[in-house]
């Protein structure tokens, strides 16, 4: 049994109750079973000494830039391989490329390409629920490192198909590998190149070694927190990815994140030229001659990409829509036949106007009209379609907008508008449509 595991006092007869220690209260007994001792040794407790030996340890030019140089080698080994290649087969590598990226992936030190893999695809498939390993619901921390550091139920996290990695020799070779992988690529090797290249043993190691991978994890981590927290959603905004070139700056071009989980299978994350996504430029450039490094290069259709886009700023118009005075919808207002119309108009002293179909009440208007008052009195009681179509003045946007905040009622038998109120069309009707606007002014009024 588990050390992580607790028995609980059961119904005779039953098995016992199981509770993984994450699902338990904090004592003082149990506290240091939440934790996962081996992650948080190599995303904490050596990346912390790495950055305190900086203190005694002197920078050389060279280390440096070897240092720079290694991390954006297994930064790509991350997004360029155990992301794009291996979690969401974007593209294909042949085996140099394949064997590169294996090698510099084991030296970012987040996992094996079979463990990251599965974590991320179940990540994919379960986002923003508790069976996403690293949900950005469960908070921003938790997404960001808390789920490497604490000790966290297997069962919870959702199943995925991993299958083809099972069957990719150098997954398998890596994973069951993996921690001599991890020791030769993240910190001998680099050591090494800088120890026989310019002598520098000890800073080869601190700087081109612990500190690198310390800057490359936090780096990747943040596609789980950041990519989810800030930034723009111009695909899609049903679950928390955002786009945000923050994001891509920290991450090799990861942080088009909205755009990534609307289209995974895409090996872009970027699509437009000036988007910083130097992954996809390296895939790319890899995938020419003479390299012939990457092939198969998976992009998604453009016209389904631009459906997206439109839904949003769609979304994004309707909201501002809402929040505006449109005036009651058809459906909502009262039939007036023609002598009511008219009889209120001149007996009860109304200001009503009819224009396309539409009862208009013009009292509060009469006065801040710019044409005057003497010719919007004139058009009280009477059927103004043609006179505010052309008849007397052509009639702005503006106007027909400001008209339609004054309806009061349907006109019977008034165009087509009484059809819109009887079957319950409204709805069928485009939003900006303006009922009083017609093609052609008519020659004359003429009432219904």
């Amino acid at each position: 049994m588990s050390p992580n595991m607790e028995i609980l006092p059961s119904i005779p007869e039953h098995k016992p109750a199981i509770i993984h220690v994450s699902h338990q209260p904090i004592t003082l007994g149990n506290w240091y079973k939440k934790i996962n001792w081996l992650n948080t040794t190599l995303v904490v407790f050596i990346p912390t000494f790495g950055l305190y030996l900086t203190r005694t340890t002197p920078l050389t030019r060279p280390t440096l830039i070897w240092s720079v140089l290694y991390y954006f080698c297994t930064a790509f080994g991350i997004t360029g391989g155990y992301h794009r290649l291996w979690s969401h087969r974007c593209y294909s590598a042949r085996l140099p490329l394949r064997i590169f990226l294996a090698f510099t992936g084991a030296g970012a030190i987040q996992g094996s390409i079979r463990w990251w893999s599965a974590n991320h695809r179940a990540h994919h498939r379960w986002t923003d629920t508790m069976k996403d390993p690293y949900s950005v619901m469960r908070g921003l921390l938790f997404s960001h490192i808390g789920w490497m550091v604490l000790n966290n139920d297997p069962k919870v996290k959702g199943r995925t198909d991993i299958s083809d990695l099972d069957n990719d020799p150098i997954v398998v070779w890596q994973h069951k590998h993996y921690g001599k992988c991890l020791l030769l690529a993240a910190w001998v090797f680099p050591m090494i190149v800088a120890g026989l290249g310019w002598g520098d043993w000890w800073g080869g190691l601190v700087y081109a070694g612990i500190v690198r991978a310390c800057f490359v994890q936090q780096a990747t981590f943040c596609v789980n927190s950041l990519a989810h927290w800030i930034g723009e959603q111009p695909f899609d905004d049903m679950r928390s990815p955002r786009d945000h070139v923050l994001t891509a700056l920290v991450t090799m071009g990861e942080g088009y994140h909205n755009f990534h989980h609307e289209f995974p299978s895409d090996y872009r994350n970027a699509i437009i030229w000036y988007q910083y996504d130097p992954t996809k430029w390296l895939i790319y450039l890899l995938s020419l001659p003479p390299l012939n490094l990457s092939y198969s290069l998976k992009t998604f259709r453009s016209n389904e990409i631009e459906k997206g886009r439109l839904q949003q700023e769609q979304k994004a118009v309707n909201r501002k829509r809402s929040a505006l005075d449109w005036g009651l919808p058809l459906s909502e207002l009262p039939v007036m036949d023609w002598d009511n119309f008219t009889l209120r108009a001149k007996e009860d002293g109304s200001a009503l106007v009819a224009i396309g179909g539409v009862i208009h009440d013009v009292e509060l208007f009469v006065n801040e009209h710019p044409g005057g008052k003497t010719l919007i009195k004139s058009a009280v009681g009477k059927d103004a379609t043609a006179l505010f179509n052309g008849g007397v003045y052509e009639h702005s946007n503006a106007a027909h907008n400001l008209l339609s905040t004054m309806r009061v009622a349907v006109l019977r038998g008034g165009q087509e508008v009484e059809m819109f109120k009887h079957r319950g069309m409204e709805g069928k009707q485009n939003v900006f449509e303006q009922i009083t606007r017609v093609e052609k002014p008519p020659m004359s009024a003429i009432a219904a």
